[in-house]
Order: C-alpha cells, then structure tokens, then sequence
C-alpha cells in the first residue's frame, strides 16, 4: 500500500510538471509566432494593393494575428480594422512600389458609412495618378457602390450587379411572446422610440415606418449621387434600373445599361493587370493584401518620434449591456477620456463612435468625461456606420461633431422594458410564486406578476427626468433650445445628411477627416497618432477567441440564419436599467 500511494503520488506530480512544461512550451511557441508576425513588410516593385473584404470590417481590429483562424471546431470571426484599411490606401498613395490598387469584392461586411470612407479614401487615392482596376463575380449593392470609384470597372460574363435600392428587415416578438405568455411592459418617452415595438406590435408603427422610410431614402440619393458622378449616368436613370431589379439579370444587362465597363473572365484581368504594372506575360502579377500592407512602415514627413500627439479613442458597440465582450464598458471608457485629459502630450483627441446606445447611466458616466475633456483640449466626434441614442449622447459635449453622409445617428429618447413572465410560469409551466415583504412595495421590481399603477407611474417618472437629462445635455452641448431638441429628439433616427439639417452634426466627413480638424484645432504641425484604449495582449485574445468562438460557432451552426434573432433577445435579456438605444439593429440590403 505504500508503494501504492509513492507510485500514485509521483504519477500525478509528473503529470503536473508535464502539464507545466506544455504549457510553458506552447506560450514560447506562440510568442514566438507573434514576434515573426509583428516584422515589418517589404513590398517587391510593380505590386498591387489587393483588397478583398472578405473579412468584418470593424472599426479597430485586435492585435491577434490568429483572429478568424479556424482551430477544429473553434471558428473565429474574420475581421479587419477599419482604420488598417484606411492608413494602407494612405500609404499606397505615396509608394513607389504600389502602382495600383485592384479592388476584387463580392461582399462588404460592414456598414454604409465605413464603406463611404474607405470610396472617399479610395477617391483621394487617384489624385495620385495611380490606377484603381475593379472586378468581381458577384457585385452586391454595398460592393458595387465602392467598385464605382475604380477607373476600370469589370464584370465576370456570368456574373451579376446588386442594384435595386436599399431595404431594411424589422421582426416583431409579440405574437410568439403572447403563446409564450410574456407580456413585456413598456415606459419610455418618445414617440419614435420604436426599440421596443418588436414586444409590443406586429408590424411597424406608423412613426416607425415614417423614419425608416426617411433614412433609407436619404443613404440611398448619397450612393446615387457618388455612382451618378463616377458612371457619368443621370440619377433618374439608376433608380429607372433599379426598378427594373438589375440583380437577376444577366451581365450582359450591366454591360449595356452602364453599370460596368467591361465582361471579361479572371484570366482576362491579370493579362489586364500585367500590363497596368509592366509584369511580363511568363510572371505572376505581384499582389499584396491588407493584412501584410498594414505592417509596411509609412514614410515619416520629419525625422524621430513626434513628442505631441492626437489620440483617437474608439467606443464601438453596444454601451454597458454585457452582452459581448467587444461592447463598451464606462467605466473603462471614461477612464480612458480622463487620462488622455490628464495626459499633456496629448493635444487633441478624436472620439470614434460606432455604437447604438445602451445604459442611459452609463452614457452619462461617458458624456462627463468627454465634457471634461472638451473643457482642456479639442475633443472631435467621429461618428462611424452609427452613433445613435447612447452613441450620441456621449457625442453631443464635443466641440464638433462630424458623420459621413451615411451615418444613423438621432434617436434622442430613452426606455425601460420589464417582462411580466407570470402566465407563463402559473399557466403554462404550473410554477405559482408567493411574497413577503417588509414594505408595500418591496418586491418591486417583479417579473412574475404585471406592475402596478403606483410602479408604472414611478418608473414612467424616472424616463421622464432620464429624458429631460438627455435633452439638456444635447441643448448644452449643441447650443440649442431644450424645446428645439425635444422637438427633433422623441427617440427618432436620421441619416447624417437629414441630421445635419436640423443641427444635430456640425460636417461631413470620416475618420481621417476628423484627424485632420484635430491638428488644425490643436494648431500642430508635427505630431502622431495613439490608439486607445490599449489593446489587449495578444495570447489573451487567442484564449477568448477560443473559449468565445467555440459557444459562438455552435450557435450558428446550430441556427443558421436565425443566430441574428438569437442575438436580439440575448441582447434584450442582458439589458439592465433605463436605456438609450437605437430603435433596432439595421440591416440595410
């Protein structure tokens, strides 16, 4: 028995020790990786710059360089930083070795706005004299909408173009939720604060449909504005196509109604592409992707590293949620604002938001630092695909606000949503509750029975001064009448161009565009550019890339297409408090 347990005992430390030494072993391994990973690029002459997208496009991408990689069953999500994009179309400009770009999209994954950007930065790009050769398969309207900037736009002879104008889905809880036997109870104030009409209607409202209506047509004559320019065709003349529903149609239609340039197999673009970059006819055309551009150093205009510095902090998802990971935290948030306050190198900063809203609380735990900040130093918003609710109530104390045209942003109001789950749980599962209490209102607030007149007044009280407090901070910070504010607030949603109609934004424009009113505002010549907040390390990353795309992954392969209806009402679920949130998640087609 002795020798039992000495036996056993050793076995367990040399699994232990061995265990260790794996682990050890495959941190060495990994860092190892991530080290050769973060080696600049070299770049051979006579390259192109190839953007696929057939990544996500978010606005700042993690330092991960295994993000999207597919271990077994853990199936990450591919994605690419917005700002990646952008600084590579910079750099490209003013390379010696890039003579071009050649665009080769099906889809883009990402909203109007950022594709707006990357066209404008595209756009800027031929100032140089270097060439934009498009070509695709398959165009969808996003992908067609960015090709159109190409100087030669070409179009597989089997192939097809996405063009029938923009459409937006909405889906409504209520009648599955009245067989369940949940009522959700609603307060809010607003009479556009359509966020909880998929709870309480089957359709959309007429307020709703109003709104939707509005956006849509407003992003949809900004694409045709910049396709009737690039195509030299009238807009009466694409919507006239669009109605004819391009989509099914044979390429031969695209050809003919000027939507493409020219129909030609993949063969037929690399002879093209040869002869753009001087390639002989026996060697492969030199292509290099984003993902290995982005660690090209750029020519520095001035020797040594720039001491002033503009700092661009990014607020993309949903704010204090918890649904995700990626959401914004406010706590965090404001801690990041406050030390780029406090930080004197610091100059300017650049608030980059990507977010439909979230906690009213929390929206104003960031609006103060941003209005703190604002009081020392330039504070620039940059709206991105959405700055809505949440998203502009931390926006609306900077000193100036810009959106692209395609931006949604609005959505002034805010709401409370309480499930009543009680004939679900008494008549449909037979679960009864009982209560005791100390005071007469101690069980407030329950989701096992409906509220009482004297909970729906207090609680409808709370929205309306957590609605007067959203007002008066955008009053404020815009230098506008509470009325005025009221007026175009009530919860609803405007695209930019609408938006900066009535007050709401001060300019077009995107991310570079915002850094360059920065430096103009912080009177710099020299300076650099600082991320924050900082990102993660990159094995921690891996280890929730993982863990996290692992329950993900099962998800959608379990659901399929319904993982989005899913991820709605984990959403809702994880929902705490007052919110100030956009009205629902957009899905332009």
């Amino acid at each position: 028995m002795k020798d039992f347990f000495k036996f056993t005992l050793a076995s367990i430390i040399g699994v232990m020790i061995a265990g260790l030494l794996l682990i050890f072993i495959t941190i060495g391994i990994f860092s190892a990786m991530f080290s050769v990973s973060d080696q600049p690029a070299q770049v051979e002459a006579n390259s192109v710059l190839l953007m696929k997208f057939d990544h996500q496009i978010v606005d700042r991408a993690g330092k991960n360089p295994f993000k999207g990689f597919d271990f077994g069953i853990f199936q990450g999500i591919k994605t690419v930083g917005l700002n990646d994009i952008l600084s590579c179309i910079r750099k490209a400009k003013t390379d010696d070795n890039i003579k071009g770009i050649y665009l080769n999209p099906k889809d883009i994954q990402a909203g109007m706005a950022s594709v707006e950007e990357i066209r404008s930065a595209l756009k800027d790009f031929k100032t140089s004299g270097k060439f934009i050769y498009a070509y695709g398969e398959y165009l969808t309207q996003k992908a067609y909408y960015l090709s159109t900037i190409a100087d030669t736009l070409v179009l597989n002879p089997q192939g097809s173009v996405d063009f029938r104008g923009l459409g937006g889905e909405r889906t409504f809880y209520k009648k599955a939720l009245d067989k369940l036997g949940v009522e959700v109870q609603i307060v809010r104030h607003g009479k556009y604060k359509a966020a909880v009409e998929p709870f309480l209607l089957d359709k959309m409202s007429d307020e709703n449909r109003l709104q939707t209506e509005t956006y849509l047509k407003s992003i949809w004559n900004e694409m045709l504005t910049d396709i009737s320019a690039s195509r030299k065709m009238g807009i009466d003349e694409l919507n006239d196509i669009a109605d004819m529903v391009a989509t099914f149609r044979k390429a031969d239609f695209a050809k003919q109604k000027n939507l493409v340039d020219r129909l030609k197999y993949k063969d037929q673009v690399i002879d093209d592409l040869k002869k753009l970059t001087g390639t002989s006819e026996k060697d492969d055309v030199k292509a290099v992707e984003i993902f290995k551009y982005v660690k090209v150093p750029e020519k520095r205009a001035s020797q040594g590293l720039a001491r002033k510095k503009i700092a661009v902090i990014y607020a993309s998802g949903n704010i204090d949620t918890g649904a995700s990971e990626n959401d914004i935290k406010s706590e965090d948030l404001s801690r990041t604002i406050r030390e780029a306050r406090r930080d004197s190198s610091i100059k300017a900063i650049v608030l980059r938001i990507n977010s439909p809203g979230g906690s009213a609380y929390g929206s104003e735990v960031i609006w103060r630092e941003v209005k703190l900040a604002a009081a020392t130093k330039p504070v620039i918003a940059s709206m991105g695909d959405v700055a809505a609710s949440g998203g502009y109530y931390i926006a609306c104390a900077a000193d100036t606000i810009m959106a692209d045209r395609t931006t949604i942003t609005g959505s002034i109001g805010i709401f409370g949503m309480i499930p009543n789950a009680q004939k679900l749980l008494t008549d449909k599962l037979g679960i009864t509750q009982d209560v005791v209490t100390t005071n007469e209102h101690s069980d407030m607030i329950s989701i096992t029975r409906p509220m009482t007149s004297f909970e729906r007044d207090l609680i409808q009280q709370t929205i309306e001064d957590g609605y007067d407090t959203f007002i008066s901070r955008v009053a404020e910070g815009r230098k506008m009448q509470k009325t005025a504010i009221d007026e175009i607030g009530q919860g609803r949603v405007w695209a930019a161009t609408n938006a900066k109609e009535i007050k709401l934004i001060d300019m077009y424009g995107g991310l570079t565009d915002a850094i360059e009113l920065a430096k103009k505002m912080a009177k710099l010549d020299t300076y650099r550019i600082v991320n924050l907040p900082k990102l993660k390390d990159p094995i921690e990353e891996l280890m929730k890339e993982i863990s996290g795309s692992a329950k993900a992954g099962f998800m959608k392969d379990e659901l399929g297409e319904n993982y989005k209806y899913y991820e709605q009402l984990r959403r809702f679920l994880s929902q705490k408090g007052v919110q100030a949130r956009m009205p629902y998640d957009i899905e332009i087609h």
